[in-house]
This record gives C-alpha cells, structure tokens and sequence, in this order.
C-alpha cells in the first residue's frame, strides 16, 4: 500500500482553535514533521457533541475508575454520556485509521492521569481517563494510540509509530483474506521485531499459530493480532534491541571477514552501553545484508518497520 496511513488526532493538536477557550494546543512535531508521512483526521469531541467555542471548562469528578465530566463552574452541566456515546460511534465508524493521537491531560481526550476531582475539591492520586477516549479505546481495543505530550520521547515515538505501520499492514492482509498460509507468513515477518519488543510473547504467538492445525484463521487471526499489537506496545530496549542485532548478525557467519565480524561485535557493544543510537548498527547490518542477501532477512519488519526518512532510530 502506497498510501500514507491514516492516524485520528485531537483538532486541537493541529492548530485547531476548539479548546474552551478558543484556542489550539499545536503539536509541531504532528502538524508540521509528521503530516508529511500520515494523513491526519483532526476530532474535536467536544466541539462534536455541540459545546460551543469559547465555552465552559468541564473537569473528571467522582471516583477515577467511572468519572463523570461536569462543568467546572456549573456542576450541573454533565456531558459524561453524550462524551461515551460519541467516543463508542466513533470507534465504529472510523475503520481506515491505523493509530490515534490524543491531547493528554483533557477530560475529554487523555489516556491517562487526567485529574479526576473527589468532592473536597481536591484531586484522586492517580487520576483517570478522559470519557471519550475511554469510549473509543473500549470500542478499538487493538488500534495503537499514544498522548501527544509523549511522543517527544524518541523511544515511545518510534514504538507508536512502528505499531501503527504493523496495523496498517495487518488491514491490507485482512483485505487480501486471511488464510493460514497469510497468517503464518505474516507472523514470520514480525518475528525479530516482536522478539526485540516482547521475547516470550514471541515464543507464545509461535506456539499459537503451531496449534492452529485446520481451525479457520478467521477465528485464529484476531487472537493472534490481539496479543501481537499488546507485546509491540511495551518498549524495546537496547538490551533486546541488542539480542535481535545479534541474532540477524549471526546469519552473516559465513559470508563476511574476521575483521568485519569483530567491527559487528563492537559497534553492537558500543550501542547496548548507550554510546551510538540504534540506527549506527543498524545500518552497517544492513550495508552487509545488501552485499550478501538473505531471502529470510530481507522480508523481516525489523530492519525497517517505518520509513527511513522518519528517522525514528536516530534518537533511540
């Protein structure tokens, strides 16, 4: 698929003037590096439900786990069930989408430690979910979504990113039809990426496709991409960044010198002590793959699950 995928966003982050006050909270990074790679579709749910533009501030109230969203001067103003409602529409409604990126902190749209206010006024420890997109994320359950403010750590970026590039594929796959072959090949692809995110999680999705016998993978499939998109969301590191860097060099054995393998050895050193990002070793395994193919290689995700000009490995 050549086209950009598509990723929802808060409106506010793309210069939108719809918070309550009239103005916009810009992301930069989303409004001006991102959008060249993805195509945007800015949400406002407040705007959506028909609150007007300045108007009140509404806050989380109650207990953190089911809060109720209350204006924060006019406590009987409860937008609590048209915020759900909106949020479960959405999330059915929206099918092209491979990612969503929400404003943190607002009780309509953060994921997470949005302040919930207990009846003294004062916040609960932990704080909660914004409604909608509790609603939505309830209803879209495997879709990668991520908080703007988080995105400027390059090392949950380069997650978010590479799992919105797997869903994107795994819509494609499910467009061809999902067979056992399809599925099979599909997990064999993702398999150094998923062993650097998730190692056991890697061995468990293995076993589950071994047993799949004759089953029908339209039973299987959404098991199996379940559990695949929960391993990718915990971050890798560069202790299994580096086991994976391993593993790939070890296909080389036979066919580079001595003195390329030690260089190898080296610079995948230098990278698990923190002195080179990842894209250092990455592309010298890679300069050696192009002189030395290898079929079973050169289809892995890992070596490039996003588009190299995104420069994604550059920070991590």
């Amino acid at each position: 698929m050549s086209t950009k995928p598509k990723i929802a966003i808060s409106a506010c982050l793309m210069g939108a003037e719809v918070r309550y006050n009239g103005g916009h909270k810009e992301s930069r990074l989303c409004s001006r590096i991102l959008s060249e790679h993805f195509d945007f579709l800015p949400l406002c749910p407040e705007v959506a439900i028909g609150m007007g533009t300045p108007r009140e501030p509404i806050r989380l109230v109650g207990a953190a786990e089911q809060p109720r969203a209350q204006g924060s001067v006019d406590a009987s103003l409860d937008v609590t069930r048209p915020l759900a409602e909106y949020g479960a529409q959405m999330a059915a409604q929206l099918d092209g989408i491979c990612g969503y990126i929400f404003m943190q902190n607002s009780p309509s749209c953060g994921l997470e430690r949005v302040k919930v206010y207990q009846a003294n006024g004062i916040p609960q420890r932990n704080g909660g979910r914004g409604i909608y997109a509790q609603a939505f994320c309830a209803g879209r359950p495997d879709l990668p979504v991520e908080e703007a403010g988080r995105l400027n750590d390059p090392v949950l970026r380069e997650n978010f990113l590479a799992r919105v590039y797997v869903y994107r594929d795994w819509q494609a796959l499910l467009e061809q039809g999902l067979s056992r072959r399809a599925l099979t090949d599909f997990h064999s692809r993702c398999k150094y990426l998923l062993m650097a995110h998730h190692p056991l999680q890697y061995k468990a999705l293995g076993k589950l496709l071994g047993s799949m016998g004759k089953s029908d993978p339209a039973l299987i499939g959404p098991q199996y991409f379940s559990q695949l998109m929960a391993a990718l969301s915990r971050c890798a590191t560069r202790g299994t960044h580096s086991n994976v860097l391993q593993h790939l060099s070890g296909y080389l054995k036979q066919a580079i010198s001595s003195e390329d393998k030690q260089e190898m050895q080296h610079i995948i050193g230098q990278y698990r002590h923190g002195i080179v990002p990842l894209v250092v070793p990455m592309t010298l395994l890679k300069h050696h793959f192009r002189l030395h193919p290898d079929p079973y290689i050169a289809q892995q995700l890992y070596l490039q699950p996003h588009p190299e000009n995104l420069s994604l490995r550059n920070g991590i």
